[in-house]
């Protein structure tokens, strides 16, 4: 092992990263993070073996990184193939042709933050619930004369709550993985915050909708036009709900993740042949020898005519999936962060700037605050909500577990923070999608409810102790344990 890496040239190294992603996010077309990091992966390396450490070393910990990684890598695959499936199979198109149908003019804001709860649910992306139902939902909201910022909160404030919630979002699977903890523990654990907050917005949102509704009747032909298109690209019935009710009940049961979304793509391949005129059209080709094709690459079911409006054009971007190959931009954005996270955990360098936030977070609910603020800091920062749950998750998994913090608390903590404030950065990825596709600036904030009032009761919850699960003897001695073995085999490798 080499000597301890001075504060100055971790500070290089932190700088470079920064650096490089904004070069990246901001600058460089297309915005891919990927190769900044491989990039500030080699400068860490750099600053490390100038400080003793060897090759050997960091590359055990590059491994030891993505290893802990994997099993979010392996859902992801299979939810994207779960996505492709469900949309196929009319599931998904079925969720929000239901969900549509419950738009009340009074409780408008009410019912759209639950619509688009239920699209991200059922998707596991914001960016696709605000990219297309938000659209719709924007234009129907100025129809009857609600502020154009006003539906925009509401509508991110449920379209964050399905990314953050739904075991099809990466960021939902990213999270655990990197706190140690398991998908449905995860998913469980932030019921408890995530439920209080959302009841706090759809109070709210119910208490401004009737501030702000019309008296006038609402003109809803944009939501007839809508919901026509969706008849159109696929066979609607109750029926098509039950894959996602088998998943459902699967969390109930507490089956593991893998076994239980795998069980969802299947569930609904026979769905398939079901909708299988719509599929054919959507194909050009026979269904039976594509079902592998639509699994692995996905399915568009919203094909357009070119005269469709605005709406129904982004609308049919929601309707489709990509399948198991459109999940591997994140499995490799995670892939190359780790081997930035692997080199910066290994040799010390998160854990100098960790050691300055926890000498000032004091006790559990000052723990609980130095992480939501760090994953704030790295969300401005980074520019990315990716690495606002990676970093932050490297950075204190140890300290929640020699306060004996059940892995669950430090997953919620990062989801609560990391995962709902990215939107809040207009240079953020995040932020600067839902501003292009709300064609909104920053005045929605203040109306996202869900979104700043979560990291709130996280923090209210941290300090007062409310569902922050202690780790069992056995639990806390398997920590240790494994600890100890990271470190031989570190050694070993070194010395090979």
């Amino acid at each position: 092992m080499g000597k301890k890496i001075p504060m100055w040239q971790c500070l290089i190294v932190i700088l470079a990263m920064v650096g490089l992603l904004m070069w990246s996010i901001l600058m460089d077309r297309g915005g891919e993070p990927h190769i900044a990091l491989i990039l500030a992966a080699c400068v860490a390396a750099i600053v490390a073996c100038a400080n003793g450490w060897k090759w050997a070393y960091l590359e055990q910990g590059i491994l030891a990184s993505i290893n802990r990684s994997m099993q979010a890598c392996l859902i992801l695959a299979v939810v994207g193939a779960m996505i492709a499936s469900w949309m196929a199979a009319g599931t998904i198109p079925s969720m929000m042709y239901y969900g549509i149908k419950v738009i009340s003019p009074k409780i408008f804001l009410l019912t759209a933050c639950i619509l688009c709860c239920i699209v991200s649910l059922a998707t596991g992306s914001s960016w696709s619930t605000a990219g297309s139902m938000g659209v719709a939902l924007i234009g129907v909201g100025t129809a009857l004369g609600y502020p154009t910022v006003m539906t925009a909160g509401a509508v991110v404030s449920g379209a964050y709550f399905g990314d953050k919630m739904s075991p099809l979002s990466d960021t939902t699977n990213l999270a655990p993985a990197m706190a140690g903890s398991t998908l449905f523990d995860h998913i469980k654990h932030m019921i408890y915050t995530t439920g209080v907050s959302l009841i706090i917005a759809l109070v709210a949102y119910a208490v401004m909708g009737f501030m702000y509704s019309s008296n006038n009747d609402a003109d809803m032909s944009t939501m007839t036009e809508i919901m026509d298109f969706i008849q159109a690209s696929s066979n609607i019935s109750v029926l098509a709900l039950i894959p996602p009710i088998f998943v459902i009940i699967a969390v109930i049961m507490k089956f593991p993740a893998l076994p239980a979304l795998i069980g969802g793509v299947f569930i609904g391949v026979p769905f398939m042949f079901w909708n299988k005129v719509h599929i054919e059209a959507a194909l050009d080709d026979t269904l039976i020898n594509n079902v592998f094709n639509i699994l692995n690459n996905g399915i568009s079911m919203g094909n357009v005519s070119d005269d469709a409006s605005d709406v129904i054009v982004e609308l049919a971007g929601l309707l489709e999936g990509d399948g198991m190959q459109g999940m591997f931009w994140t499995i490799s954005i995670i892939l190359c962060a780790m081997c930035f996270g692997g080199i910066v955990d290994c040799t010390g360098i998160m854990a100098s700037f960790a050691n300055i936030l926890l000498k000032v977070a004091k006790g559990r609910g000052g723990l609980v605050l130095a992480t939501e603020f760090c994953c704030v800091f790295v969300n401005a920062i980074c520019c990315d909500q990716y690495l606002a749950i990676v970093l932050p998750g490297r950075m204190f998994k140890e300290a929640f577990e020699d306060m004996r913090l059940a892995p669950k608390n430090l997953s919620r903590c990062l989801e609560d923070s990391g995962t709902i404030t990215s939107n809040f950065f207009p240079w953020n990825t995040c932020g600067a999608t839902m501003r292009s596709f709300l064609g909104v600036g920053s005045g929605y904030i203040p109306y996202a409810i869900l979104n700043w009032i979560n990291p709130i009761v996280s923090i209210v919850f941290g300090y007062v102790g409310i569902t922050m699960e202690k780790m069992t003897e056995e639990e806390y001695q398997r920590i240790l344990e494994q600890r100890e073995a990271e470190k031989q085999a570190a050694l070993k490798a070194m010395e090979a």
